[in-house]
């Protein structure tokens, strides 16, 4: 893929590209982006783990809270998974609802990866009445609960950097071929609209990045849901964590083979590029686009309010080394103090609903 970027680079103006559209097709383009390639990426065999990959407890609790939620407020039982990658979470989702709710359901995957949907299929196909969708402009009008895993996360960013009293923006050129990085100063409109929007003030050698994508994605989102909640479970900081000085060259990281690599430059094409998402932004871009905050919490919090520790009473197994007792292994990991969750949040936001959305927990 490199030759492609030392295309795209040379007939840039300038010679230079952003980090999101360098982002943008390393993990997007269509042949060569990461998440696009026939390649197992999650999992031991892959870069990264997810929380649905951990323990299909959290699909199943998903599908038992989803079920209270819309029985509460009048929600039809319509379940949009943006995102839906090998589609376990959908897979554990289902067999919960299948088994113990057994109520119709309209369950739709969004996923752009045709490798993707096709590792769906494969595993969904007990389930032929899921809906498969490239894109979250196919939805029309729709009525019911959008999801989300780790999306947000690993949407194209820019990168701007405080230098000297000024403010640049990070570009990707070349040198002698390879891919390198190179300042120049702040100009665009936009970036300078979201750091005046978000009343953010950089310090000297502070690093930061910009997710203009994510405003994109909100207002996609809002503007098909006619009716509904959004659930959005990922990781990231507030406008005041940003602030705090270990976090001062920001959280662009690349993951190969599950090795965290700080210089994303290396691997295009072949390793996971994520950061971390702005909370505060989300929330208030959400607000503008008509998408009301209800709440948010650590994901552990959410899986308590959920009812995770009634999935360990109904299956206790005094034998160590059975499926059952694995399992229950598995969901201590979800909210024990330090485990993947205590990483995660989970933001809660809702359209349309009148009256406004009251009981979402028992």
């Amino acid at each position: 893929m490199i030759t492609y970027f030392q295309n795209l680079i040379s007939n840039s103006p300038n010679q230079l590209i952003s980090y999101a559209d360098f982002m943008a097709a390393a993990l997007y383009h269509p042949e060569s982006g990461y998440y696009m390639k026939e390649k197992q990426k999650i999992g031991r065999q892959g870069d990264f783990i997810t929380t649905s990959n951990i323990s299909d407890v959290y699909g199943r609790l998903m599908a038992k809270w989803f079920s209270f939620v819309s029985n509460k407020n009048d929600l039809p039982a319509i379940f949009c998974e943006i995102g839906g990658g090998n589609g376990r979470f959908a897979h554990a989702f289902l067999q919960e609802w299948t088994e113990t709710i057994k109520t119709p359901i309209q369950y739709i995957i969004i996923e752009t990866s045709s490798y993707h949907r096709k590792l769906q299929r494969e595993l969904l196909k007990d389930y032929p009445f899921i809906q498969q969708m490239d894109s979250v402009s196919k939805l029309i009008d729709f009525e019911g609960m959008i999801f989300s895993n780790e999306l947000f996360d690993a949407l194209p960013v820019h990168v701007i950097e405080k230098e000297n009293g000024n403010l640049k923006e990070v570009m990707i050129g070349l040198n002698k071929g390879q891919l390198i990085e190179q300042k120049v100063p702040l100009a665009n409109k936009e970036i300078l609209l979201f750091i005046e929007e978000n009343n953010l003030s950089l310090y000297n050698g502070q690093r930061f990045e910009i997710p203009l994508a994510m405003d994109e994605m909100l207002q996609q989102i809002s503007s098909f849901l006619k009716r509904g909640i959004v659930v959005t479970a990922d990781y990231g900081y507030t406008n005041e964590e940003w602030q705090d000085p270990r976090r001062a060259k920001g959280s662009l990281r690349g993951f190969h083979q599950h090795q965290m690599l700080e210089n994303v430059l290396l691997h295009p094409g072949d390793m996971d590029i994520t950061t971390h998402i702005h909370f505060d932004h989300l929330i208030q871009k959400g607000e503008q686009f008509q998408l009301q905050f209800i709440t948010m919490l650590r994901q552990d919090e959410f899986l308590l309010k959920t009812g995770i520790l009634k999935e360990l009473e109904d299956h206790y197994d005094p034998n160590p080394f059975s499926g059952i007792s694995r399992r229950n292994r598995a969901i201590r990991s979800l909210i024990m103090p330090g485990g993947i969750s205590s990483f995660f949040h989970i933001i809660i936001q809702q359209k349309g609903l009148n009256p406004i959305i009251e009981q979402i927990f028992e």
